[in-house]
């Protein structure tokens, strides 16, 4: 499809969707988005809509991004609009049974789900921040954006497949991040923060730079990585698995919130 004639609808203008918004707008790409307060800086080509519905209403690709929490009040606001071809992306960090939710909502309209895992920091790749997609609309998704450069890897036709490969991911990744974080701040308070240091990167090869990317990570992104937990916990309890560490995990990006805010 020709670049000036595709049009992608951005539902969330936070930190990832205004990236996305800016990098497809400087590509030449009709965007328009719509966030109920639209903070960030966005590109002058980025038309801001009145609502999800208008900026949803004949666009070719919808992206949503904006929290697990309102991702089926979203798609039940911009159903009457969706039509036959259009493809409707859930990227919202979510349980694969949320996105499988809202894929049950978009689904009459005729327009195509595909559940897109974001699988890094969105800053500074952006738009070319590494995506697994799955779901009945993955091809035409990869297909349409694929010329653009992006990174995708398409998982499978079956929405809930990508969403559940970045949460088990993040099993391991971020339980290891709460790990460490509570290990160097006793290796702090016991005056062996050097010791400990040393321990942990014998773990993964000796980078030391590694160890202070996951505790600024932690710190930084606390609030999303939590909400990335609480989707974490979902899925291991519509599994039937108890989910031990990963509520501990959710804790300590707890208190990492409660002492971001209270510096």
């Amino acid at each position: 499809m020709n670049k000036k004639k595709l049009k992608i609808a951005i539902l969330g203008l936070g930190e990832a969707g205004s990236c996305f918004a800016n990098d497809l707008a400087e590509m030449g790409v009709s965007v328009v988005g719509y966030d109920p307060v639209p903070l960030r800086v966005l590109h002058p080509n980025v038309r801001l809509a009145a609502s999800n519905s208008e900026a949803a209403a004949g666009s070719d690709i919808i992206l949503s991004v904006n929290l697990a929490s309102v991702a089926e009040v979203v798609a039940t606001e911009v159903l009457p609009v969706l039509i036959r071809g259009q493809v409707f992306a859930e990227m919202n960090t979510a349980s694969p049974l949320t996105k499988k939710s809202v894929e049950a909502i978009i689904t009459p309209s005729g327009a195509q789900t595909v559940d897109v895992a974001i699988m890094a920091p969105v800053p500074p790749k952006g738009i070319k921040t590494p995506f697994f997609i799955s779901g009945p609309g993955a091809s035409k998704f990869a297909d349409t954006l694929n010329p653009f450069g992006l990174e995708i890897t398409l998982v499978s036709d079956r929405v809930g497949e990508a969403a559940t490969r970045k949460l088990l991911r993040s099993v391991v990744y971020k339980g290891f991040a709460a790990v460490m974080g509570e290990a160097v701040a006793a290796g702090k308070a016991l005056g062996l923060e050097d010791y400990i240091r040393e321990q942990i990167g014998s773990l993964i090869g000796g980078d030391k730079a590694m160890i202070d990317r996951f505790l600024q990570g932690s710190k930084t992104h606390a609030l999303r990585r939590s909400h990335e937990l609480d989707a974490v916990v979902a899925m291991l309890i519509d599994l039937q698995l108890e989910p031990v560490m990963s509520k501990a995990t959710l804790k300590s990006l707890q208190n990492l919130i409660a002492l971001n805010q209270s510096q």
